[in-house]
C-alpha cells in the first residue's frame, strides 16, 4: 500500500506539468523549459513542495532517457542515415569535435584537469534537440537548408550521447569509479576486478549478444506476442526488451542508453516498429517530463545565488563560443548569410542530455558535484535563452546581416509581369504554380530561401529570390497590376506579415492563403483573409473518400459526402474563428457543428444516396448547403 506521502508527490509533480506546459508553450518556450520552470517553481527554493525526495524522482525518470535512445535508435534506419551522412558526420562531428576540444582548452586555462575539462566539453557541446526542433518547427525553418543542417547535427549529437557516455568512465581512475558507483550498484557488475582488455571483450559480447538477438530472435517474439491480440501485452513486451537490455549493459559496466540503443537500430526496419514506437511513446514522454521536471527542482539556487556572477558568465560564455564554432562551420561548408545565422542562434545553447551526462560524470567521480551542479544551471538557463535567442536573430541581427546579401543578388532583379504571383514555392507552392502553368497562366515565383532558389533553377524553373514581404519587391513582381497573390510561405508569422503588407498596399489583390491548421486559419480569418486553403483537410478528405470507395460506397456517394464535409466544415470555422477568445461559447457551438454535420451526412445517404443517379457537379451541394465552393 502507498502512503498519502506518494500521491501527494504524484499529485504535485502532475498538476506541476499540466499547468505550466501549456502555459509555456502558449509562450513559445517549448514544453522542455515547461517542465523545468515546473521543477523549479515545485522545489524547495521557490515553493518547497519537493525536497530531498526529488532526487529518487530524478534516478527513477532517467529511465526516460534509455527509452528515448531506443526511439532514436528506431529511427534510424540504415538508408535515411546514409542519404545524410555527409551533414551528419562532416558537420555534425566538426561540431561536437571542435566545441569539445574550445571548451576542454577553455577548462584547463581556468585551473581544471585535463578530465573534467574533457567531460565538461564533452557534455556541453551538445544542444537541445527537443527546443530546438520544435522551434525551428513552429517558425516552419525546419526545411530551409539552415534547418536541414540544424537537424543534422542534432542527429549526430543524439548519437554521440553513445559514446560520450562509454568515454566518461574512462576518464575516472578505477579505484575513484568504484568508490563513486557503489551506491550505483556498480560493485555487482559482472566485469568487476577483470583486466581492462578482458572488460573490452565482455563489453564487445555483449555487444553481439544484442545485435544477433535483435536480428534473429526478436521478429518471431514479437510475432508470437501479436498474435494473443492483446495489446497490453504488446506494450508488456516492448518494455521488457529494453528493460532488460538496460539490464545487460548495465552488469557489463556500459551505459544502459547503449543497449537500448543498439536494440532500437536492429529492430529499426521490423515490420513492428511502428507498433513499438506508438507503445513506448507515451512512456518516454511522461518520464521524460517528470526527468525534467525533477531536474528543474534540483537546480541548488542557493548555490546559484553565491555565484551569481559566475553563472551569468558561463552562460554568455557557452552561448558566444558555440555561436561563433557553429557559425564559422557554417562558412566552411558554404551557407549562405542567412542560413548560418539561423543555424548558429538556433544550436547556441546547452541541451538535456548535458543533465544526464553531467550527473553520470559526477557519478563517476569525473566532475565534481559542486561544479556540475553550476554548470547545469548554466545549461538550464541557455536553454531558456534559446526562444530569446531566435528572436533576437529573427527580428535584429538577420534584418540587417542577411538583408544585405539578398540586396547584393543583383540579378534576382524581377523581369516579368504575370496575373498570378506565387509566395513560396515549397512544396504547397510548386503544386499550384505548376497547375497554373500547365493550364496556360503565367505566374511570377518569390521564394526566400536562396538554397531552394538555387535549387529550382538547376531544375529549369523561373524563380526569384527575395523576401514577398517587401512592398519594393512586390511592386517590382507586378503586384499592382497583378488579379492574384498565392500566399504559399512556409512561416506563418511571415504570411499574416504578407497579409498585412498587401492589404494595405495592393488591397485589389485577391489572397490565396496556406493554412497547416484550424489555428492558423482562424489567425487569417481574422486578418480578413477571405480565400483559406487548409493543407491538412484537403489531404483528409481526399483519404476519407478513398476509405468509403474501398469499403463499397459508390464513387458519387463518397465524393457529395466529402464536398459537403468541406463546405460545412469551412462554414464553421468561419463561425468559430469569430468566438475563438471565449472558451465556452466556442467548445459549445463546437460541438454543436460536429452533431450537425454527422446529422446531415447520415440524412443524405438515406435520403439520395441510393435513389438518384447525380451527376459530378458540385453546384447543387453549393444551392442546398448555401456555402461557397
Amino acid at each position: 500500500m502507498y502512503g498519502e506521502g506518494f500521491f501527494l508527490q504524484a499529485l504535485t509533480y502532475l498538476t506541476a506539468a499540466v499547468v505550466s506546459v501549456p502555459i509555456a508553450k502558449r509562450l513559445g518556450l517549448g514544453s522542455v523549459l515547461g517542465y523545468l520552470l515546473a521543477g523549479i517553481i515545485i522545489g524547495p527554493f521557490v515553493l518547497g513542495l519537493v525536497g530531498e525526495e526529488g532526487q529518487d524522482v530524478l534516478h527513477f525518470a532517467e529511465f526516460g532517457v534509455v527509452l528515448m535512445l531506443f526511439l532514436i535508435g528506431l529511427e534510424l534506419e540504415p538508408a535515411r542515415v546514409w542519404s545524410l551522412r555527409a551533414p551528419i558526420l562532416g558537420l555534425g562531428g566538426s561540431q561536437v569535435a571542435v566545441t569539445t576540444a574550445m571548451l576542454a582548452i577553455i577548462g584547463v586555462s581556468l585551473g581544471l584537469g585535463w578530465r573534467p575539462a574533457l567531460a565538461i566539453g564533452l557534455s556541453l557541446a551538445l544542444s537541445s534537440t527537443a527546443i530546438v526542433l520544435q522551434t525551428l518547427s513552429e517558425k516552419g525553418l525546419l526545411r530551409t537548408a539552415g534547418g536541414r543542417s540544424a537537424f543534422s547535427v542534432l542527429l549526430f549529437q543524439d548519437i554521440a550521447v553513445i559514446p560520450i557516455l562509454a568515454i566518461l568512465p574512462l576518464l575516472a581512475t578505477a579505484r575513484v569509479t568504484v568508490q563513486a558507483g557503489d551506491e550505483e550498484g556498480h560493485g555487482t557488475t559482472w566485469v568487476e576486478g577483470l583486466p581492462g582488455w578482458a572488460e573490452t571483450l565482455v563489453v564487445f559480447a555483449a555487444v553481439a549478444v544484442i545485435i544477433l538477438f535483435g536480428r534473429y530472435l526478436l521478429q518471431p517474439f514479437f510475432r508470437f506476442i501479436a498474435r494473443t491480440g492483446m495489446r497490453e501485452l504488446f506494450t508488456a513486451a516492448a518494455l521488457l526488451l529494453v528493460i532488460a537490455t538496460a539490464m545487460l549493459m548495465s552488469k557489463v559496466g556500459v551505459s544502459p542508453a547503449l543497449g537500448t540503443f543498439l536494440a532500437g537500430v536492429v529492430l529499426a526496419r521490423s515490420e513492428y516498429r511502428h507498433e513499438l514506437e506508438s507503445d513506448i511513446q507515451p512512456f518516454k514522454g511522461l518520464l521524460l517530463g517528470l526527468f525534467f521536471i525533477a531536474v528543474g527542482a534540483a537546480i541548488d539556487f542557493d548555490l546559484i545565488g553565491r555565484n551569481l556572477q559566475l553563472v551569468l558568465s558561463l552562460m554568455l560564455l557557452l552561448i558566444v563560443v558555440k555561436w561563433a564554432i557553429l557559425f564559422l562551420l557554417g562558412r566552411v561548408f558554404r551557407m549562405s548569410m542567412d542560413q548560418k545565422l539561423l543555424f548558429s542562434f538556433s544550436l547556441a545553447q546547452g541541451g538535456e542530455f548535458a543533465f544526464v551526462l553531467l550527473s553520470f560524470a559526477v557519478r563517476e567521480g569525473v566532475v565534481p558535484a559542486d561544479l556540475a551542479s553550476t554548470l547545469i544551471a548554466v545549461v538550464a538557463l541557455t536553454m531558456a535563452a534559446t526562444p530569446i535567442l531566435m528572436l533576437l536573430n529573427e527580428k535584429i541581427v538577420q534584418p540587417r546581416i542577411g538583408t544585405r546579401e539578398r540586396e547584393a543578388r543583383a540579378p534576382d532583379v524581377v523581369d516579368e509581369e504575370n496575373p498570378v504571383i506565387i509566395a513560396g514555392f515549397g512544396s504547397f507552392g510548386s503544386i499550384v504554380g505548376r497547375l497554373l502553368r500547365a493550364n496556360g497562366v503565367g505566374t511570377t515565383v518569390l521564394e526566400y530561401d536562396s538554397d531552394r532558389v538555387d535549387l529550382l533553377r538547376k531544375l529549369g524553373m523561373k524563380v526569384f529570390y527575395g523576401d514577398a514581404c517587401r512592398t519594393d519587391l512586390l511592386r517590382a513582381a507586378g503586384a499592382e497590376n497583378a488579379k492574384l497573390l498565392v500566399v504559399a510561405i512556409e512561416s506563418h508569422d511571415k504570411r499574416l506579415e504578407l497579409v498585412d503588407t498587401v492589404r494595405r498596399h495592393f488591397p485589389h489583390l485577391t489572397l490565396l492563403v496556406r493554412a497547416r491548421s484550424r489555428r492558423e486559419a482562424y489567425d487569417l480569418l481574422e486578418a480578413g483573409v477571405e480565400h483559406v486553403y487548409r493543407e491538412k483537410l484537403d489531404t483528409g478528405l481526399r483519404t476519407g473518400v478513398e476509405a468509403l470507395r474501398l469499403l463499397g460506397r459508390r464513387a458519387y456517394q463518397a465524393f457529395r459526402a466529402a464536398q459537403k464535409f468541406r463546405l460545412h466544415d469551412e462554414a464553421a470555422v468561419r463561425e468559430l474563428s469569430k468566438m475563438r477568445h471565449d472558451d465556452k461559447l466556442y467548445f459549445h457551438t463546437a460541438r454543436q457543428r460536429i452533431g450537425d454535420l454527422e446529422s446531415l451526412l447520415l440524412s443524405d445517404l438515406e435520403d439520395r444516396g441510393e435513389t438518384r443517379d447525380l451527376g459530378w457537379d458540385t453546384e447543387s451541394l453549393r444551392e442546398e448547403f448555401g456555402g461557397r465552393g
